[in-house]
């Protein structure tokens, strides 16, 4: 059986994660390409929610799923609190649906009622094995008479209701990886529905996907066997009249592979989304790197917007191949964003991590988002994550309640000899009549480069250290400028007593 798709249908594409927990890497580049997909097709970016497994999942998770694309910036144009005119958009809400669609299938014989047990299915299993026999299902129940359902019946047994496949071989053209073929016994009847009458995966994906009329599936390789089962139940489907008759053209991305060579989780350290948003990853930045795995905008170029990849995004241009995340090259990408962006915009960003690490409150004061538009030049050049810059910063807006000294810093830096340079520093700063960047360097220089003979690493650590807190800092003298004369030498003379 060769499966081909209708050419001309308009492009409707979907994303449909399960709320139980964090999106990981591989969950957003096929977002990503599912979106940028559509956009370049001028079609429709569906977000669905498979949310059947009422033991992991959750309405965290379910939230959590929503702020996620939307901090990504893939917003969609059908799905939760969207319009649309095939909703609902969580499969939850579409149980009856389920219900009504497995009678037509059993009604049509498309589908029968299978009374196998879990124990006499292995067992049946280990028999074809050991035989060099493909150990899926036998088809055990797939004409059984009425005197034998009558009997399972009067065991007490609830059948579950399998998918009756084709005896013969499944082709179709993947959009990635081209014409795969699924011969009869590697592809076996399927549990569409459990003995309980819960639907499974099997059936409630395919399903939507033909009511909500999507043209396209773009998603995982781990699903590429899936893709064999569905082709016909598809067919079946649209025999039915169920759905717009549509059938999907299908392709498999490639595996993201995390450490050990093995495909990357949300465990996995890089895999989780959520450590990305806290570490303060520009979604742009994020997004940019994602999309490298395993596709190409052209040439040598690694940086581009949303806009400029939809722009250029062919499905013909993925590779096939397993794609090696690297988080350091997603940091640099990360990194060379940040320093593209605006200062006033990078400020802005800025503002949560301040606020998370208490040196903003909930509402920064006028005074407080002047200064900070003035630092944030100061360390666009040194950060890769926002959480670095606001590290770098907050001694800014720090009292003397609030600030901090690094613990670690402190003790390899304000020893004896380090709190004499600290001591030279704040009498020579204390003498300044002008409080601005080149008066201090001037000062400082002469006081502790040509007077002490130090040399300008070990004379400016200990004075760095007692006024932000950290060997790692902004330019000292713009920072002892944007401090202040008054908070400068306070916390000079607060390290001599430390």
């Amino acid at each position: 059986m060769v499966e081909t798709s209708a050419p001309k249908a308009p492009v409707r594409v979907r994303f449909c994660p399960s709320p139980t927990g964090n999106l990981h890497v591989g969950n957003v580049r096929t977002a990503l390409f599912n979106w940028a997909f559509a956009r370049h097709n001028g079609g429709v970016f569906v977000f669905r929610v498979e949310d059947t497994d009422a033991a992991r999942d959750s309405e965290e998770s379910y939230r959590g799923l929503l702020d996620s694309l939307r901090w990504l910036g893939l917003h969609w144009d059908e799905g939760p609190e969207a319009d649309g005119d095939v909703g609902p958009y969580r499969q939850s809400q579409r149980f009856d649906l389920y219900a009504e669609v497995a009678g037509a299938l059993r009604s049509s014989a498309r589908a029968y009622d299978c009374y196998c047990s879990h124990e006499e299915l292995e067992q049946r299993r280990e028999v074809a094995r050991a035989a060099g026999r493909p150990s899926g299902y036998d088809g055990h129940c797939r004409e059984l008479s009425g005197a034998q359902v009558a009997a399972y019946q009067d065991q007490g047994r609830k059948p579950a209701l399998r998918f009756r496949m084709p005896d013969t071989a499944i082709t179709f053209t993947d959009l990635v990886r081209g014409e795969i073929t699924f011969e009869p016994e590697h592809v076996p009847d399927y549990v569409v529905v459990r003995a309980n009458g819960q639907p499974l995966y099997t059936l409630t994906n395919p399903v939507d996907d033909a009511t909500m009329a999507i043209s396209h599936v773009l998603r995982g390789e781990d699903l590429l066997s899936s893709t064999a089962r569905q082709l016909p139940l598809h067919r079946a489907l649209g025999d039915l009249g169920i759905g717009g008759g549509v059938l999907p053209s299908y392709g498999h991305l490639p595996f993201v592979m995390g450490p050990g060579n093995r495909k990357l989780s949300k465990r996995d350290p890089g895999g989780g989304l959520l450590g990305y948003r806290e570490r303060g990853f520009l979604p742009e930045g994020l997004l940019n790197y994602v999309a490298l795995l395993g596709w190409s905008i052209g040439g040598d170029r690694e940086l581009f917007s949303l806009d400029e990849m939809a722009a250029e995004f062919r499905i013909e241009r993925v590779n096939p191949n397993p794609a090696q995340f690297d988080l350091k090259k997603c940091e640099a990408i990360n990194g060379l964003k940040l320093r593209a962006l605006p200062v006033d915009d990078l400020a802005r960003r800025l503002v949560p991590y301040l606020q998370d690490m208490g040196a903003l409150g909930a509402a920064a004061s006028p005074e407080q988002e002047t200064l900070l538009r003035a630092a944030t030049p100061l360390v666009q050049e040194r950060m890769t994550v926002l959480s670095e810059g606001a590290q770098m910063l907050g001694f800014l807006f720090s009292d003397d309640t609030t600030f901090v000294v690094d613990a670690g810093d402190a003790v390899a830096v304000l020893t004896a000899d380090g709190k004499e340079v600290v001591a030279a520093s704040r009498e020579a700063l204390a003498s300044l009549d002008a409080w601005d960047t080149a008066a201090i360097e001037s000062v400082l220089r002469e006081t502790l480069v040509v007077q002490r003979g130090l040399r300008p690493k070990h004379a400016f650590a200990p004075v760095r250290v007692a006024v932000t807190g950290r060997r790692i800092s902004p330019p000292l003298f713009e920072s002892l400028e944007l401090l202040g004369r008054e908070r400068s030498l306070a916390r000079l003379g607060a390290a001599l007593t430390r």
